[in-house]
């Protein structure tokens, strides 16, 4: 069960664009979550307007405040600064925005805290992500655990396995065949005892900017 965003507004564009910065399909890197999660007040919220400005044009977004997200735009202070700040720490430049795609396995916006189930979910966006993480041009996908377990139960995704076959530096793999891995990592909202591992990861991840 989830909540649906009430703005009229986001909803609209999730219509048209139900992902963050580049189409899923055209990315080098996708980071796949659950939903795209905003407070149920943020129109009333001076980053509105910025807010439905990425949505709009993530590439040019990231070009223009030298930022990947609204979320980390000076004077934003609410849910979702954390995960974005730590996806700072990778090493994304405004010149790499063309390269990076935040999909989610919800197609709608959100609002509270959901709890998603299957019958939540869309089978042509599932589908869709299906064909961008296999087919589409994305060397690198990412997936938590959480997002993974979701994704096994919809039988969407028949090549996500439970255990991971193997190990890349501190990431699990889940997937790889030549030219494309898909790894599982840690939520980058994750923080405590696991900030150790989150670090280490977030550093990996960097390093395969090299390689694209």
């Amino acid at each position: 069960m989830y909540h649906p965003h009430p703005s009229d507004k986001l909803n609209d564009i999730f219509t048209v664009k139900p992902y963050q910065g580049v189409a899923p399909e055209h990315a080098s890197f996708i980071f796949i979550g659950l939903d795209a999660n905003y407070d149920a007040q943020i129109e009333s919220h001076p980053i509105f307007p910025k807010i439905l400005e990425y949505h709009d044009n993530g590439v040019a977004f990231w070009q223009k405040y030298k930022v990947h997200h609204p979320f980390i735009v000076p004077g934003y202070t609410g849910d979702g600064k954390l995960y974005h700040r730590s996806f700072a720490k990778i090493g994304f430049q405004p010149e790499h925005a063309g390269m990076v795609s935040f999909a989610e396995l919800l197609h709608v916006p959100t609002s509270g805290r959901s709890k998603l189930e299957v019958k939540d979910l869309s089978k042509s966006h599932l589908n869709r992500l299906n064909d961008a993480i296999i087919d589409g041009q994305a060397k690198y996908i990412f997936i938590p655990e959480g997002v993974a377990q979701l994704m096994r139960l919809t039988g969407a995704f028949p090549w996500l396995q439970k255990k991971p076959p193997s190990k890349d530096g501190p990431l699990n793999i889940l997937y790889h065949q030549p030219n494309k891995t898909v790894y599982k990592h840690l939520h980058f909202s994750n923080y405590g005892k696991f900030e150790v591992q989150k670090q280490q990861e977030l550093a990996y991840i960097g390093s395969l900017l090299t390689n694209s």
